[in-house]
């Protein structure tokens, strides 16, 4: 598992943890059953606060991608594809949400919009 944290990234510390173990899972490169990092080792590791990676582990368990083993640490929960399916197309809706909202507070037309999709999707 590689985890690189980027100071000047606009999302939160443990947002950019949780997008990049996200990322992993689904492409299998950290397999489903695979033991996670344990959570202080993770905060070492990344030099970041205990608090932090906290966070990103409990986010990344309530939205079903790793599971808690009490007294055994954290691992890679077995692939639900449809349900992980499910919760990339909300996020997928919930970004195109805010890009149209922003591309309309810019004043741009529904048209412009459109393309700026396709250039996105080409590119």
């Amino acid at each position: 598992m590689k985890i690189v944290i980027k100071n000047k990234s606009e999302l939160p510390i443990y947002e950019q943890i949780e997008q990049q173990m996200k990322e992993q899972i689904l492409a299998g490169q950290i397999p489903e059953d695979e033991q996670l990092p344990s959570i202080r080792q993770l905060a070492r590791d990344l030099r970041i606060s205990v608090i932090t990676t906290t966070r990103a582990y409990n986010d990344l368990a309530e939205e079903g991608f790793i599971i808690s083993v009490a007294g055994k640490g954290y691992f890679v929960a077995p692939r639900n594809n449809e349900l992980l399916r499910e919760r990339m197309l909300y996020e997928m809706e919930d970004g195109l949400q805010k890009a149209v909202t922003n591309g309309r507070n810019a004043g741009l037309s529904d048209a412009e919009i459109m393309d700026a999709l396709r250039q996105f999707l080409e590119g």
